[in-house]
């Protein structure tokens, strides 16, 4: 696998979401062609350095991008977007390679514009541009019967045959990544109950024939005008302890069913993230953590 043996990365994380870091800002340091089978190799717990996703740090193809977010989840898979990821992105690229506020991020989900709060040349906190939430359909994607791809599927019943619910109220939205989002009030359950049951149905839910792409599934209880708490059952991966499209996902539809305002303060098991909703965009606002710095050795 190529010639190169010693690779230095950093090792980041975000409310526990964890992330080998790689700099190839001034050079390409793993070919194209091993990308996913390197992620997946220096993700895996105690065989390596171990993390959810790898993040590799490039130069922008687009002229109007600072530089370029590519990110490889664990099972060597590219994603689009991950709020949290971006969040480690941001904060390594401002203190180790472009001395540059606000960022405009390069990802294959578009652009993502990243404001940083700056303390000693310290990145704080880092708020996220999110774009333009889609309700529709055909954005999600989802298919039910009686519906056409523009019609959009707010707090509405999904059928399920895993003995633990008959029905669930679902609402669903796309943030670049889609999420089904389920409001434990509307449902008349409770956290612990879904703590129990969230092996089976995040999984029925994620793998429901209406969603032929398969989605993202979260509990959400609302606590208040700007607060809810939430837990992740997250497409490909299962439980996860933060996801910030998610959060961004959740606090949408809190708000557009009325039960929030336009602050909302998101708890999840690995921390808290703020989202702000505005006319047409969202903008999530969090922390990240640089964790070490290390040297892989026999990398290819």
């Amino acid at each position: 696998m190529g010639m190169v043996k010693d690779i230095e990365f950093t090792k980041m994380h975000s409310l526990g979401n964890d992330y080998i870091v790689i700099n190839e800002y001034h050079g390409i340091k793993v070919e194209e062609e091993y990308k996913r089978e390197f992620s997946k190799r220096i993700c895996r717990r105690g065989f390596s350095v171990g993390a959810d996703g790898v993040i590799f740090i490039q130069r922008p193809e687009d002229e109007n991008c600072d530089v370029k977010f590519r990110i490889f989840n664990s099972d060597g898979s590219e994603a689009e977007m991950c709020g949290n990821g971006i969040r480690c992105f941001s904060k390594y690229v401002y203190e180790k390679v472009l001395k540059k506020n606000p960022l405009y991020v390069e990802t294959l989900g578009g652009l993502r514009i990243c404001e940083m709060e700056i303390e000693r040349n310290t990145v704080r906190f880092i708020r996220v541009h999110m774009g333009t939430p889609k309700f529709q359909l055909r954005d999600i994607p989802m298919e039910v019967e009686g519906k056409d791809e523009n019609d959009i599927f707010l707090n509405e019943y999904l059928y399920l045959n895993s003995g633990i619910l008959d029905r669930v109220r679902v609402s669903v939205v796309n943030v670049g990544n889609p999420h089904a989002v389920v409001f434990l009030e509307d449902n008349d359950i409770n956290m612990d109950f879904v703590r129990k049951n969230l092996e089976i149905l995040g999984r029925e839910i994620e793998n429901h024939r209406v969603f032929p792409e398969r989605i993202n599934v979260h509990f959400v209880e609302t606590l208040g005008r700007n607060e809810i708490r939430m837990v992740t059952w997250e497409r490909g991966v299962g439980y996860t302890r933060a996801c910030g499209t998610g959060a961004t996902g959740s606090a949408i539809l809190a708000h557009k069913l009325g039960k929030t305002g336009n602050k909302v303060l998101v708890h999840l098991d690995g921390g808290d993230l703020e989202v702000e909703i505005g006319e047409n965009e969202v903008y999530l606002k969090g922390g990240a953590t640089l964790v070490y710095d290390g040297i892989l050795r026999d990398a290819l």
